[in-house]
C-alpha cells in the first residue's frame, strides 16, 4: 500500500514538471519555408494564394510564389489552407492571474487607499509570469501575443501594462500603456460620480504637469507618479480607457484634445454612435463584439454593429472582451466573427485581430503582419480563423512550432486513456 503510494506521488510529481516544463519551454528562432499556403498578410499585399513564406532565423525573409528552399530548412506544405499572422489575445491578464477566486494568484491591481491611492507608477508586467498555464491555453487557439492590462483596484486609475508575446520570453515589448476607467464602473472610486472623475483627472494633469507642489496636503501623486503620468502626456504611449457610454466617451474625446493626449478605448458599447469624432481623433476602438444588450446603463445603445458601424466611420477597430479575458482568450475571435456576420468586412475583421493592436501599441513594426522583416508568429489554419468550427492547427513564434498542447489538452488524453495498472489520473 505504502509502495503504491510512493509510485503514485512519483507519477503526479513527474507529470506536472512535464507540464510545466512544456508550458514553459522559450521558443527559439528557426528556419522554415511554408508552402502552398493562403497568405492573409493583414497588411499592404493583402491576401496571397498559393503562396509561400520563408523565415530565417526567425524573420520573415520573403513572401512569394515558387521560393526555393535554402539547404537545412525544413519545408511544411500548407495545402491551401489560410497562414495569418498570430493572434492577438485582447487586454487580458494572463500571466498575473492565475485563478481569478484566488487572491494569491492575482497581482493585476493595487489598493492603496490609506495612502496616495492614485498610483500609474503601478506597473502590471513585473509581476508577468511566463510559466503560467494559461499561456499555453491561449497558444493552442492561434494567439500570439496580448495587451497584459491593470485592472482598477483602490483608484480609477489602474497603472501600466504592456504588449507581451506569448512565447516564453518573460519582458513586454513596445510602449507601456496606461490604464484607467471611466463612467458607473469607476464611480465608487471616485467620490461615486462620474462627473468627479473628470475634476480628478484635472487634478493629476495639474500635478503632472508641475502646476500643484509636490508637497501640497492635497497632492494625489507620488513624484514617481507624476513623472509616469508626465510622460504618457508625452505621447510616450497611449492611454487605455474603459468606457461605454456615449456621453462619456464625448468628454473623453474633449479631454484628450485639450490635454494633447493619445488615447484608445476598450469597450466602447455606444462608441458607435461617435464613429466621425473617433475617426478625426484617430482613436482605436477595442470592442466587445459580442455587447448587444443593456447590461447596465452605460450600454443602453449595445449592437452586435458596433465594429461595422465603427469601421465604415474610419475608426480603426479592434476587439476586448468583458469579463474573464484571461481564461477565455481563445473566444476573441469569436468576437471578430460576429462582427463580419453583422456587416464588417472580413478583411477588417482579421486586421482587428493582427495589425491593428500591433499599431495602436507601437509594435506593428515587429509583429501584426506578414511581411519580410517580421518576426515569423504566424498560425496555419485548417480553415477560416474567424470561423470557429476551424482551428488553429500550427502556431509558430518566431519561426519556432510551439506544440499544440495545453494543460487542458493533457489533462483531456490522460482521462481519455483506458484505466491500467494505477488509477487513470495518475497514468503518464
Amino acid at each position: 500500500m505504502i509502495a503504491t503510494s510512493l509510485r503514485m506521488r512519483r507519477h503526479l510529481r513527474l507529470g506536472l514538471l512535464a507540464a510545466a516544463l512544456f508550458a514553459t519551454a522559450p521558443v527559439l528562432a528557426q528556419n522554415i519555408l511554408i508552402r502552398n499556403a493562403t497568405v492573409h498578410t493583414a497588411g499592404g499585399q493583402g491576401t496571397l494564394r498559393n503562396s509561400d513564406v520563408l523565415v530565417r532565423n526567425g524573420v520573415i525573409q520573403a513572401v512569394g510564389s515558387g521560393l526555393s528552399a535554402p539547404a537545412g530548412v525544413e519545408t511544411v506544405d500548407a495545402q491551401g489552407k489560410p497562414l495569418t499572422p498570430a493572434f492577438f489575445a485582447g487586454i487580458t491578464e494572463i500571466g498575473v492571474e492565475e485563478v481569478s477566486g484566488e487572491s494569491a494568484t492575482d497581482d493585476s491591481s493595487v489598493s492603496l487607499s490609506t495612502l496616495q491611492p492614485v498610483r500609474p507608477e503601478f506597473d502590471v508586467t513585473l509581476a508577468y509570469n511566463p510559466d503560467s498555464v494559461l499561456i499555453p491555453v491561449a497558444r493552442v487557439e492561434g494567439y500570439g501575443y496580448t495587451l497584459l492590462g491593470a485592472s482598477t483596484g483602490g483608484s480609477f486609475v489602474a497603472g501600466q501594462g504592456g504588449i507581451l508575446r506569448l512565447d516564453g520570453s518573460a519582458d513586454p515589448i513596445g510602449p507601456r500603456a496606461l490604464f484607467v476607467r471611466l463612467g458607473s464602473g469607476a464611480s465608487e472610486l471616485s467620490g461615486k460620480s462620474r462627473a468627479a472623475q473628470w475634476m480628478l483627472l484635472d487634478q493629476l494633469v495639474a500635478e503632472a504637469r508641475g502646476r500643484v507642489p509636490s508637497d501640497s496636503p492635497h497632492a494625489l501623486l507620488t513624484p514617481a507618479g507624476r513623472a509616469v503620468l508626465a510622460r504618457f502626456l508625452a505621447g510616450q504611449g497611449r492611454i487605455v480607457v474603459n468606457v461605454n457610454r456615449a456621453a462619456d466617451i464625448r468628454q473623453l474625446l474633449r479631454w484628450a484634445q485639450k490635454e494633447n493626449v493619445r488615447v484608445a478605448i476598450s469597450g466602447g458599447a455606444e462608441a458607435w454612435k461617435l464613429g466621425a469624432a473617433l475617426a478625426q481623433a484617430k482613436v482605436p476602438v477595442f470592442v466587445d463584439g459580442l455587447a448587444d444588450l443593456p447590461a447596465d446603463f452605460d450600454q443602453i445603445g449595445a449592437t452586435l454593429e458596433n465594429a461595422a458601424r465603427l469601421d465604415a466611420a474610419g475608426v480603426s477597430v479592434g476587439f476586448s472582451q468583458s469579463g474573464d479575458a484571461s481564461h477565455n482568450a481563445r473566444k476573441l475571435r469569436q468576437h471578430a466573427g460576429n462582427a463580419v456576420a453583422n456587416g464588417l468586412p472580413w478583411e477588417k475583421g482579421l486586421a482587428a485581430m493582427t495589425r491593428v493592436p500591433a499599431q495602436a501599441f507601437g509594435v506593428d513594426d515587429r509583429i501584426g503582419t506578414i511581411a519580410p522583416g517580421k518576426q515569423a508568429d504566424l498560425v496555419l489554419w485548417t480553415g477560416d480563423p474567424l470561423d470557429v468550427i476551424n482551428t488553429a492547427q500550427q502556431l509558430w513564434l518566431g519561426g519556432k512550432a510551439v506544440p499544440m498542447r495545453s494543460r487542458q489538452t493533457e489533462l483531456r488524453e490522460r482521462y481519455l486513456r483506458a484505466e491500467g495498472s494505477l488509477p487513470r489520473a495518475y497514468g503518464r
